[in-house]
């Protein structure tokens, strides 16, 4: 799949919370990239948590927005961006917030990225909602949303997205 650029973002049918997510994403080889413009996308979890797309190898940006980063909030621990025309890969291991019955946060969103094999994030905590020049904060919201892959005006390609639900569970010993 590509996005096509105007075409608004793709977002699953289903809500998900906690899961696992596989994403392999590819920047056309003939593709400029200067900063976020012309190499850009997101994974974003519930509707609202980001994980960024965006071609770094050879393009530099802002730390928070490279590609792995917990958009806004926190860069990656490395880059390993393979070249425009090569196929990256995200492994993302994704909690959803908890929150109280009165709204406050009992829980913060966390992530795990492995991109290209290589930890990026590791059970990062989301510090709120993925905004744009504004602090992240929570408000309350379901446990459960769709996943969505950001249309950002670039022609970045999609292929074998799967995703497993993990379900909580209690362990006796």
């Amino acid at each position: 799949a590509q996005v096509k650029p105007g075409t608004g973002d793709l977002k699953t049918r289903e809500s998900f919370g906690d899961c696992q997510l596989h994403v392999e994403w590819m920047i056309p080889a003939d593709q400029a990239c200067e900063g976020q413009k012309g190499c850009n996308s997101g994974v974003f979890f519930l509707d609202a948590y980001e994980v960024q797309i965006v071609g770094n190898n050879g393009n530099q940006t802002y730390p928070d927005g490279s590609a792995g980063s917990m958009y806004g909030q926190y860069p990656p621990m490395v880059n390993p961006c393979r070249p425009n025309g090569e196929w990256n890969v995200y492994d993302m291991i994704f909690t959803a917030p908890r929150f109280h019955e009165d709204g406050s946060l009992k829980s913060p969103a966390t992530v795990t990225v492995i991109f290209n094999g290589v930890v990026v994030q590791n059970h990062s905590t989301f510090m709120g909602l993925t905004a744009h020049m504004a602090r992240a904060k929570y408000r309350p919201h379901s446990g459960e949303g769709r996943i969505r892959l950001q249309d950002h005006g670039d022609p970045i390609k999609f292929a074998n997205i799967w995703i497993r639900p993990l379900a909580q569970r209690t362990l006796a010993w």
